[in-house]
């Protein structure tokens, strides 16, 4: 073994160390993934105005809607690989790889597809107003005729990751990051393209960081996981192995977008203020929650590698190191966003009301971000054990059909915005409790089947 496979292995060394040096670029990686539709709000917003805003920020429930089932396919994808990778299986890793970006192609014509078939129908559906739907629809649509970067990008990333380089996704999102906030403030600041066009500015920046992780893959890695455009091919095996670890978190991520886009309607029927200052706070949210994020998906890849190497002890206290950290962050976070939420909510715009929207929806929530960050890291646990069923069943049960149950109720009692807000903790806090119930009374690693 060489040295840069003894530095991507999660299996050896201290456990803390390594999945803090898993997780920091993780987060950095993030944070600038982030910035693509943070960017567009901000500038949109600064340039264009309440209208534009409200724009962009109504496509966001339906783009995760469409882009978060493929994104779940390659986390299953990712939890494969790391198995592999976990137990210097290479045939079988070289498969699942190629397989794996085979089928990204496939998707992303798929995606590509749906989305621009799909989007003024589904922006009608979710009661947008009149005078933000033609805006709304020419983003949408700009946006996903870049689905194949997207959906190839995220593969990419998901193979690194999963073999244990998190750094070189990071470099590369750093410079297409750039890229897009250059290219933003040119076509929509210098040239008046309107809200389009930082659609455009995101996909062209997409493709480059794309780009970017296949010539690394290709050219830069070791042979154990370098890819050969002649071994591309869809192995039946390896792909029923990605389907069956990603499809349940595929339909979990599209299902809760569902959930998501019903709550985005029942926030639009408040109009376009109300649309614009809750769309600044989900930008801020998600800045705030992205160390969380990155140590879950850090514990993913912890828990596939280490079962793969059969260390099941090592798995045990990685996943509690995991545990603890994810929860305490996740408060740290929360009691910032709430002291700060008039500050940041006016950075997207300046408009009293819109800012006054926002930080309502901000102090009801993110005092109880420990609750969704203890969620997503048992999510991450079960995940990486293979176990991908079990955070789909429970995340659909409390954040789509409970959440959409109490907001269709609650809104018709007592028909005010804040009812909609209280939907998440509530909902975190009953998935939280059924994730509790199966982590202490099941036995989620099953060693003796382990593979």
């Amino acid at each position: 073994m060489n040295s840069t496979q003894s530095k991507t292995l999660l299996t050896e060394g201290s456990i803390w160390r390594k999945m803090v040096a898993f997780a920091l670029p993780l987060f950095f990686g993030n944070l600038f993934q982030q910035l693509y539709n943070t960017a567009d709000s901000l500038i949109v917003g600064n340039f264009l105005g309440s209208n534009a805003l409200a724009a962009v920020s109504s496509s966001g429930s339906l783009i995760f809607l469409l882009v978060g089932f493929f994104n779940g396919i390659a986390m299953g994808a990712g939890v494969v690989i790391a198995r592999y990778y976990g137990a210097r299986e290479i045939d079988e890793l070289q498969k699942a790889i190629h397989t794996t970006v085979v089928f990204g192609v496939l998707c992303g014509l798929v995606l590509m597809t749906t989305g621009l078939i799909l989007a003024p129908q589904i922006l009608i559906w979710m009661k947008t107003p009149e005078e933000v739907l033609p805006e709304s629809t020419a983003y949408f649509r700009v946006y996903f005729i870049g689905s194949l970067a997207f959906v190839l990008y995220n593969n990419f990333v998901g193979i690194l990751q999963s073999v244990g380089d998190s750094r070189h996704p990071l470099y590369y999102l750093i410079f297409s990051s750039a890229v897009n906030i250059v290219l933003d403030l040119f076509f929509v600041g210098v040239l008046h393209f309107g809200v389009a066009s930082a659609a455009a500015a995101t996909v062209i920046s997409q493709f480059v960081s794309a780009a970017l992780c296949l010539y690394r893959l290709m050219y830069k890695s070791p042979d154990d996981y370098r890819i050969s455009f002649d071994r591309l091919q869809l192995n039946p095996f390896m792909l029923k192995q990605i389907v069956k670890n990603g499809l349940p978190a595929g339909i979990q991520n599209s299902v809760i977008s569902i959930a998501n886009v019903f709550v985005q309607s029942n926030i639009n029927s408040f109009g376009k203020i109300a649309m614009a200052g809750c769309g600044s706070y989900s930008k801020i949210e998600g800045f705030g929650f992205l160390p969380i994020t990155c140590f879950s998906m850090a514990v993913t890849t912890f828990i596939s590698q280490n079962l793969g190497a059969r260390q099941y002890d090592r798995v045990r206290r990685g996943a509690r190191f995991g545990i603890l950290c994810g929860v305490s962050l996740a408060e740290v976070v929360g009691i910032t966003l709430y002291l700060m939420a008039p500050q940041l909510i006016g950075l997207f715009d300046r408009n009293p009301e819109v800012v006054a929207y926002g930080v309502r929806q901000a102090r009801t929530i993110t005092l109880f971000f420990f609750l969704l960050a203890y969620s997503h890291m048992m999510a991450g646990i079960m995940r990486g054990a293979g176990k991908a069923t079990v955070p789909m069943l429970v995340m659909l049960i409390c954040w789509c059909l409970i959440r959409v149950t109490y907001i269709t109720i609650a809104v018709r009692i007592y028909p005010v915005i804040d009812v909609i807000f209280w939907a998440y903790p509530l909902t975190w806090f009953l998935s939280s409790f059924l994730f509790t119930i199966y982590y202490r009374k099941v036995d989620w690693m099953h060693p003796k089947r382990t593979q």
